[in-house]
């Protein structure tokens, strides 16, 4: 991989800060390689922790923030008709009669390969793994049964044979996903729990990228994670950063939280980049009249370098029609400093 890609992921100055757990794990890496570095870190979790403890985890990682007595229900989107469709419920009301909740295996049991088993309060491992495991109406949870996930829009509910998580539910939908095919590798595979196309050449459903984009980490869902690191050993990636699941599966960029692609020896206003994103000609305008001898570089998410230019001019017009659409980085620099954008063909 080019020194510069390199400088580019080690220099991070995060937006959203990077969070400490992360802090052995290698950045500069992007598909399959940094997959497997992130699936041995959340392997490193406990062992013990069984499915009786969830009942009680829950009321803290699914604590309705705005209103701390209550639990927030997976697919529940209305408080004001059916007991089945509601979005919160009182911490204490869990059971397993009409009207209560209970815990809902978001990636299904059944459809794991091979399936989970069946659960006691005892239960370990993948059965009681925290990070799969959701507040559901007792009613809700049996419509959802094993239905696979697939496109929908407005609340949760049936979307054929398969199932709609609502627009609420959606994007926390496809993180949990993600977090499962990464800690269980084939036995999770997203197509088991999930149905549409695939991402390219990697075992991602479209769907799930899609859900990463269109419903972003709330509050509500950011609270998992420091909780279950300190109960369970371990984090979901994907709630921290998005923009992970970009660099492992490609789509549509997903919110970066820790602006892995940014760098500033040039102020960010010195140069304007357009139209971004494009389709065959992008524009460099340089906006402070630097006269030194310029250079234009844009290299693929893996780090080959793809285009070169010199930069003459104030305005500097990059010819690259050649390009697959997708994400690449556009590094401009001269002999003292550097700046890298990234920029999107469509």
């Amino acid at each position: 991989m080019k020194k510069t890609l390199l400088l580019l992921l080690v220099s991070i100055q995060f937006a959203f800060a990077q969070q400490p757990y992360y802090d052995d794990i290698d950045l500069t890496l992007t598909g399959q390689d940094l997959y497997i570095e992130l699936q041995v870190k959340v392997n490193n979790a406990s062992s013990t922790f069984t499915y009786g403890e969830v009942r009680d985890t829950m009321k803290i990682t699914d604590e309705n923030p705005d209103a701390t007595e209550d639990v927030l229900l997976v697919y529940g989107y209305d408080d004001n008709g059916s007991c089945i469709t509601d979005r919160t419920r009182d911490k204490n009301n869990f059971g397993g009669d009409p009207c209560e909740y209970n815990r809902e295996h978001v990636f299904v049991r059944s459809n794991a390969d091979p399936p989970m088993g069946s659960t006691s309060n005892s239960s370990t491992g993948i059965r009681a793994d925290p990070h799969n495991l959701r507040p559901s109406d007792v009613q809700m949870n049996g419509n959802r049964g094993n239905r696979k996930f697939a496109a929908g829009s407005g609340n949760a509910g049936n979307a054929g044979s398969d199932w709609y998580p609502g627009d609420e539910f959606k994007g926390d939908i496809a993180r949990m996903m993600m977090y499962m095919y990464t800690r269980y590798g084939d036995r999770c595979l997203p197509s088991l729990n999930g149905e549409g196309a695939l991402e390219g050449s990697t075992d991602m459903l479209q769907l799930y990228l899609q859900w990463n984009v269109q419903d972003p980490v709330s509050e509500f869902e950011d609270q998992r994670n420091p909780y279950l690191e300190n109960v369970y050993g371990n984090r979901n990636p994907f709630i921290d950063n998005p923009y992970l699941a970009t660099i492992i599966w490609g789509g549509e960029p997903a919110e970066d939280r820790w602006d892995l692609f940014s760098t500033n020896d040039f102020s960010e206003d010195t140069f304007v980049v357009y139209p971004n994103p494009f389709s065959e000609v992008i524009w460099i305008q340089n906006t402070t009249n630097i006269d030194s001898e310029m250079n234009a570089v844009i290299y693929d998410i893996s780090g080959r370098k793809v285009f070169e230019k010199n930069m003459n001019e104030t305005n500097t017009q990059l010819n690259i029609n050649t390009l697959s659409e997708g994400i690449y980085l556009l590094e401009i620099s001269n002999s003292t400093n550097k700046i890298i954008k990234r920029i999107i063909k469509q």
